[in-house]
């Protein structure tokens, strides 16, 4: 499966709702999903790495970095930590670093863009809270659908059929 979105676009418009921002990817896997852990943060990853170095279960762990592009809230470390901790993703509205790294890596990542400075680790953040990512809102316990073509968001678990 090459594509994801256009599909579910087709087959589930009313449950989704698209997350219109000027993604990129940067992780090797393209496509990824899974239900919704949140935390916002400025500048300050540190919720970042703590969140990343718990069992994920397949989740994915939506950033609200307030769109900052002057430092990094996933590196390279963060995200072999997000792999080895079973994570399927990680979707930053704000900036990453080490993406000759992060594209070797079979997790997905999505953000704004990179940066190659990382952030100061202050212990600020909050877990657990709803976003708004351009007027759209993201609680815990929904479910990102992501891949090439953008982000989705829906509040309820979506059937997926894997095709080769």
């Amino acid at each position: 499966m090459l594509d994801l979105l256009p599909d579910l676009f087709d087959e589930f418009a009313e449950h989704l709702t698209l997350v219109a921002a000027p993604w990129r990817q940067f992780g090797a896997k393209r496509i990824f999903y899974g239900q919704v852990v949140t935390v916002s943060c400025f500048e300050d990853n540190s919720r970042v790495k703590e969140l990343l170095a718990t069992p994920g279960m397949g989740r994915v762990l939506v950033v609200d970095g307030g769109g900052s592009q002057r430092k990094a809230l996933v590196g390279d470390l963060i995200a072999q930590s997000a792999l080895d901790n079973g994570w399927a993703g990680i979707v930053v509205y704000g900036a990453i670093r080490d993406v000759g790294t992060l594209a070797t890596l079979n997790i997905g990542v999505q953000a704004l863009g990179s940066v190659p400075i990382k952030t100061e680790r202050r212990g600020l953040g909050d877990t657990g809270v709803t976003l708004n990512l351009v007027g759209v809102t993201v609680n815990p316990g929904d479910w990102i659908y992501a891949d090439d073509n953008g982000i989705a968001v829906s509040r309820e678990a979506l059937p997926i059929i894997e095709q080769d």
